[in-house]
């Protein structure tokens, strides 16, 4: 079924979100750009030990009185979602109880992957985000029935992605210490991230060697990082440095 509407590119985003509830209008219109009933987020904890990972849902719309949950999902396909995750970035899709209750790909299938339990009373697709250090996850759709083009997962795929990094990134902000950055040390922290060392930066600034240093050390602490090559990382991600 070729999806003739009209929508926003996915590279412009919205404002700066400030909860999590500013993603909901987001997720909706991915709900609806794919004719699906609900939609879950789920994210890893990103323990170290593979056997203590786990998903958790931290964003979903299901009706608290309804046949099924975010945790139904996570009951029937928890552990199948976690594995894919470790292994493939490639869609993950299933089928509902019901033979009318399937997710279709018509000019996709070689590119999806398919649970083959039908333990739901809805099908669903699942888009694994695999961010490394970040964060892992999945956003989930499900519906009673669901005819998706190759252009829509992709389209749908990439907006993931992306949402998924503006989620961790104000998780991130909202765990980060209340002391900001002082100008010194974002400017420090761009010129390392450009690739200077301490002495290059001290020339371009007119500091001294020991300055730069105790700039970059006071930013290592106040963003929780263990190294300079992280706590660029961490500026980046929190808008701090470019």
């Amino acid at each position: 079924m070729k999806l003739a509407r009209t929508i926003a590119d996915p590279t412009k985003r919205p404002g700066k979100a400030v909860s999590r509830s500013d993603f909901f209008p987001r997720l909706v219109a991915m709900q609806r750009f794919v004719h699906a009933r609900n939609f879950a987020v789920f994210k890893t904890n990103n323990s170290g030990l593979a056997s203590r990972r786990k998903l958790t849902c931290i964003l979903d719309n299901f009706a608290s009185d309804g046949e099924i949950s975010a945790t139904s999902v996570l009951d029937a396909y928890g552990q199948a979602l976690l594995e894919h995750l470790e292994l493939s970035s490639l869609p993950l899709l299933w089928n509902g109880r019901d033979e009318a209750q399937t997710a279709e790909t018509p000019d996709f299938t070689a590119f999806v992957t398919r649970l083959k339990a039908r333990v739901l009373p809805v099908c669903g697709i699942a888009m694994p985000v695999r961010l490394g250090s970040m964060g892992n996850g999945y956003t989930v759709f499900v519906a009673n029935y669901l005819d998706i083009t190759s252009e829509t997962i992709i389209d749908l795929h990439a907006r993931s992605h992306q949402m998924m990094m503006d989620l961790l990134v104000l998780d991130e902000r909202r765990s980060a210490p209340d002391e900001v950055l002082s100008n010194r040390e974002i400017a420090c922290l761009q010129l390392a991230g450009d690739g200077l060392v301490s002495e290059e930066i001290a020339g371009q600034l007119g500091l001294s060697v020991h300055t730069v240093n105790a700039y970059l050390a006071s930013a290592t602490v106040k963003l929780d990082a263990v190294n300079r090559i992280q706590t660029i990382a961490k500026a980046i991600r929190l808008g701090y440095i470019a």
